[in-house]
């Protein structure tokens, strides 16, 4: 029994050194075999048939260095897109590379920051309108940007378009127009329109109801776009296209103010004194007389300016309408041309209907001056009106020798008429006694 045993132990030591000899070669040679249990056939299908030696490896990194040059090259890229947009949008602001040209835009009184910017883009002057918009909120430009239509150059930075785009601009659009004297309220609105200036309905709107502060419109009603008449001076103007009606009507009221010097204004107590006597004398009474304001100066200046062929007889037409207003034997005017203002089309030939019509300004049918001037006089007829000649004359006709015939009673007035249409009045009239005495 003690035999057995002995080569029974014999055995299994000598089992377990080869055991740990063969764990020690697979150890030494770095393959190190698999642990495969042996599993009873019904595990058969949990038993992988991948090759152990298949199975996927993780990644090896990127050494440092390629790191370090992939890290660089991106950051680059980065900086150079970064570079390339600051320059672009440095060169929007600054205008550093923009070409010249001279571009024409329109701002509207209803235009939002976002419309205009989409007009400057639109006009070439600017490329980002999104920059503009930033630009512009960062700087208040909403506050200073006025409506109107500028001259706006494609070299101008966002400062300088702001600024180019306010009303005292020097960029402005502006148009010379030259209103001719004697031009109605009517005629000069038309014509700013037509040169872009203002249109006729703001115009119109503007002198009636505008509270203008001149000291000759003061005791003037408001309501009647007319309440201006006589007063818009005919000039040269420069004006701003697309320009406030107010701004525009200040041009000429201003012009007209300036034009009426102090030393005429003292002049028109002196007429008033000249036009007392004589009222006096054809029998008025002091009730009856009534001095002259500056508006009625300016009403006989408007109805000079219509009625006279030139400046050389301006103040003999002025002394027929003096007067006649101081005569008691012709009341009335008898002006064609206060007609004329009335009605809806002119005409060469007044009708006998044409002078009865119903108005305020028919001086056929209404003593006195019209109701208000008839036209926008120039210095010339003012002048006139202030300084009439003094003379005997009340009437006075087209010679067709030029200017006007003057006659001092109705007699040669109608003589004259006559001699113009071949009639002999005196020759009808004995013909006619020699018919009654037959």
């Amino acid at each position: 029994m003690s035999n057995e045993k002995d080569v029974n132990l014999n055995s299994s030591e000598s089992s377990l050194e080869e055991l740990l000899r063969d764990a020690k070669e697979n150890i030494e040679s770095g393959a190190p075999t698999a642990f495969e249990p042996d599993l009873p056939a019904e595990y058969a299908d949990l038993v992988s048939d991948e090759d152990p030696e298949e199975a996927p490896m993780g990644k090896e990194p990127l050494p440092p260095v390629l790191k370090g040059v992939l890290y660089g090259a991106i950051v680059l890229a980065i900086s150079i897109v970064l570079a390339v947009l600051a320059w672009k949008c440095v060169d929007e602001v600054c205008a550093l590379t923009a070409v010249e040209e001279i571009v024409t835009v329109t701002v509207e009184e209803t235009d939002t920051m976002g419309q205009l910017a989409k007009k400057l883009k639109d006009s070439g002057l600017i490329k980002y309108r999104w920059l503009f918009n930033m630009y512009c909120m960062a700087s208040d430009a909403e506050e200073k940007i006025d409506p109107g239509t500028y001259e706006l150059n494609t070299i101008y930075d966002y400062h300088a378009l702001v600024y180019s785009m306010m009303e005292t601009s020097e960029n402005r659009a502006t148009v010379e127009v030259t209103i001719p004297e004697g031009y109605e309220a009517e005629d000069i609105f038309r014509m700013l329109e037509e040169n872009a200036v203002c249109s006729v309905a703001d115009l119109e709107e503007a002198a009636a109801n505008y509270e203008f502060d001149y000291w000759f419109l003061e005791d003037l009603e408001y309501g009647d776009y007319r309440r201006l008449e006589g007063y818009l001076f005919p000039d040269t103007y420069e004006f701003y296209v697309d320009d406030t009606p107010e701004n525009v009507l200040a041009r000429f009221l201003r012009n007209f103010d300036n034009k009426l010097s102090d030393e005429m204004k003292q002049d028109l107590d002196t007429l008033n004194k000249q036009l007392r006597e004589q009222k006096l004398a054809e029998g008025f009474t002091e009730a009856e007389i009534r001095d002259l304001t500056i508006h009625d100066m300016i009403i006989v200046a408007s109805l000079v300016e219509k009625e006279t062929t030139g400046d050389a007889e301006s103040g003999k037409i002025a002394s027929v309408i003096y007067n006649r207003l101081c005569s008691r034997v012709y009341p009335c005017l008898n002006i064609d041309a206060t007609i004329q203002y009335v009605l809806p089309e002119r005409k060469d030939i007044l009708s006998n209907a044409d002078k009865a019509v119903i108005s305020p300004y028919n001086t056929y049918t209404n003593a006195g001056l019209p109701v208000g001037p008839i036209s926008n006089p120039g210095i010339s007829s003012i002048r006139a009106a202030l300084y009439p000649v003094d003379t005997d004359y009340y009437f006075y006709a087209l010679d067709p020798a030029g200017g006007h015939y003057f006659s001092e009673d109705v007699y040669e007035h109608q003589a004259f008429l006559d001699s113009l249409t071949g009639v002999d009045r005196q020759a009808e009239s004995e013909e006619e006694t020699t018919d009654e005495q037959e």
